[in-house]
């Protein structure tokens, strides 16, 4: 075809091409979100909460110095860094198929072949040689798939919601980070705490065997007291090694969590230590509210962005593609003992084609495409129940560990208050001492289950801070990331 006519004809099929519609897909999900929360307390004692650094409530320097370690150097935290990174490198190979690509070439070399016979005059006549061929030849060549229906555009936009997902997972690891941290700490402090109350219990219950056992040389007790006594101390002497089992562990995982070897941290947490006292705040939050807060439900949008981006690039394949292109540069070739030629070319080129006969490899592209589509859609329902659940059994369980703080705080107080009686009675004469002694193992039982109690009221904080997503900060620039619908 004549030159003249083919700028105007590629002018022509861009144009008559561009007026059609992409082939998008929409990524909205209709979510059926409640209106408040069933269990949640009065929202009147509700307080608004830092959610970003909410373990700073507990008061508690040495926590916080172990959260900064454990953000600044955790294995799992650099892998959802480092998977973030490939994540964005990703997104310029899937952008860099919207522009011309540009190539240069350089080639050269040296050639004799038989086929190639040439008959040069010389005294003799005509005499027949095989000329040896220089050649040399180098150029740029530019090549552009106009992006018509938008296929090109929707990879790219698939790949960037994939970034995405991955800064979600960055996040997701940091708030799951930020909770092991905490809950494992507020254990071990619980531990430590029981370990104290259990070797008083056994003093206790020592000091109460010798008391047996002097009674029975007066006659005023049998050797079945000793032994009951005896089979008593030895089962609460037994739980001892299991507390402090309990607590080494604790400090093995911290120490992990910190990036560094399950050891490094004995010396500093072996020393018993306070259980942290909470601060009664509670998040102000509604449940639409964690689909902005939560990085999984986050996470789980941007699959869904990222599903129906990569449908309509799917789509796109169903459509023509048009290609232009164009090359040029210079060449030169010398033969035996001929002068070197040396010539400049060019080429400028357009290409149009569609698929006719695939066996059917577009259309199931196109529905598998499609049902990943209605698997991340149903995910993304799925997750945001679960969230809600997530919520509503941490109120649940922290209203309980609440509950049954108070009462065994006040147990406590009690039994406290009938060992200072039966203790005064028998300062006056008028009571046992093994009544003294049994009083005060009361007291000591009730103080353990007081300890595990405040432990766990500690950690249902924790667990309904992580429900809530708190441990990072939404960016200005994320909080147009809500795609869904609420109903």
């Amino acid at each position: 075809m004549n030159n003249r006519y083919l700028t105007p004809l590629t002018v022509l099929s861009v144009v008559w091409l561009s007026a059609c519609t992409p082939t998008r897909v929409g990524d909205q999900v209709a979510l059926n979100s409640p209106a408040s929360w069933q269990h949640a307390p009065d929202p009147q004692t509700a307080e608004t909460v830092d959610l970003k650094i909410w373990w700073q409530g507990f008061n508690d320097p040495l926590l916080n110095e172990l959260i900064d370690q454990a953000l600044a150097a955790n294995h799992d935290l650099k892998i959802a860094a480092a998977r973030v990174r490939e994540a964005n490198a990703m997104v310029t190979v899937a952008e860099a198929a919207l522009y011309p690509s540009l190539d240069f070439s350089l080639a050269g070399g040296r050639e004799k072949r038989i086929d190639r016979i040439v008959g040069v005059p010389s005294g003799q006549g005509i005499q027949l040689i095989t000329p040896t061929a220089d050649a040399v030849s180098g150029g740029l060549a530019a090549r552009w798939e106009i992006d018509v229906f938008g296929g090109r555009h929707l990879e790219a936009e698939a790949a960037a919601a994939q970034a995405e997902g991955s800064r979600e997972g960055l996040h997701a690891a940091q708030v799951g980070l930020l909770a092991q941290v905490a809950t494992n700490y507020l254990e071990l402090r619980g531990v430590q705490q029981r370990t104290g109350i259990l070797q008083s219990n056994i003093a206790l219950q020592r000091e109460r065997l010798r008391t047996l056992q002097v009674f029975v040389k007066a006659g005023l007790a049998n050797e079945a007291d000793v032994a009951r006594q005896q089979t008593l101390l030895q089962g609460t002497e037994a739980t001892l090694p299991q507390l402090v089992n309990a607590g080494q562990k604790l400090i093995h995982r911290l120490g992990v969590l910190q990036g560094e070897p399950p050891e490094s941290l004995e010396q500093r947490l072996t020393v018993t230590g306070p259980l942290p006292k909470q601060a009664p705040t509670m998040p102000k939050l509604l449940p639409a509210d964690l689909l902005a807060q939560r990085p999984d439900l986050r996470l789980a949008q941007t699959e869904v962005s990222a599903a129906a981006a990569s449908l309509g690039a799917a789509r796109a394949d169903l459509y023509p593609k048009l290609v232009l292109s164009a090359s040029g540069g210079v060449g030169a070739l010398a033969v035996g003992g001929f002068p070197s030629l040396g010539e400049s070319v060019y080429a400028l080129g357009s290409g149009l084609s569609a698929p006719i006969f695939n066996a059917g490899r577009i259309r199931a592209h196109i529905a598998a495409a499609d049902a990943r589509l209605d698997q991340v859609a149903a995910n993304f329902e799925k997750t945001f129940l679960l969230a809600l659940e997530d919520v509503e059994n941490a109120f649940v369980t922290h209203r309980a560990a609440t509950d049954s703080l108070g009462q065994l705080t006040t147990a406590e107080a009690s039994a406290e208050k009938a060992y200072r009686l039966v203790d005064a009675l028998y300062q006056r004469g008028a009571g046992d001492y093994l009544a003294v002694l049994d009083a005060q193992r009361s007291k000591l039982a009730v103080s353990d289950e007081r300890a595990k109690a405040e432990t766990a009221a500690g950690v249902a904080m924790v667990s309904l801070y992580r429900a809530f997503g708190g441990g990072w900060t939404i960016a200005s620039s994320d909080r147009g990331i809500d795609k869904a619908s609420i109903r």
